[in-house]
């Protein structure tokens, strides 16, 4: 078997939204374990426990976020992987079916009005990410990726006219 294997990993960049989040749950926490303590005594203390515990362990890890681009021959899989430790297949797509493939905000995508958008970016402004016109379910979606020059070379080879480097 001739296969050729790419992969790649994009760790996405903190929102800020991430930190209002990490800090309301604090303060929620806190607010539960100090507030309910005239009505519910110790047990204040151990549900702020309980509920810090579930933070920790589901919430906090899905504000750090890394994205996985393996891509065998045409087929793309997109993986998210959270805290560097839970894995969830995001997304596995064929790149033989896409419309085309070009630089984000590339004036060949104008044509395109995607009804759908899935960003697997790092979100940094000065990266170069590509876009992914791609049919899915009879409707256009556009998916960003931040593929490495070796990856970029692959998916050259299986694309042809409808990948553009720009």
């Amino acid at each position: 078997m001739n296969d050729a294997l790419c992969e790649h990993i994009v760790a996405r960049k903190s929102k800020p939204m991430d930190f209002v989040i990490r800090v309301l749950i604090i303060v929620v926490i806190v607010a539960i374990a100090i507030g309910g303590m005239p009505f519910l005594g110790f047990f204040a203390f151990a549900l702020a426990a309980i509920l810090a515990l579930l933070a920790y362990y589901f919430a906090f890890p899905l504000l750090n976020v890394e994205y996985e681009y393996s891509l065998l021959n045409h087929d793309l899989e997109i993986d998210a992987i959270y805290s560097k430790e839970k894995r969830k297949s995001k997304m596995n797509l064929d790149i033989q079916n896409a419309e085309i493939i070009a630089p984000k905000g590339s004036h060949r995508l104008d044509s395109y009005h995607p009804e759908t958008t899935c960003n697997f970016s790092s979100g940094n402004a000065n990266a170069k990410v590509f876009a992914i016109m791609i049919p899915i379910n009879q409707k256009m979606t556009c998916i960003y990726i931040e593929p490495d020059e070796k990856m970029i070379e692959h998916m050259k080879q299986w694309m042809g006219m409808k990948m553009f480097v720009d």
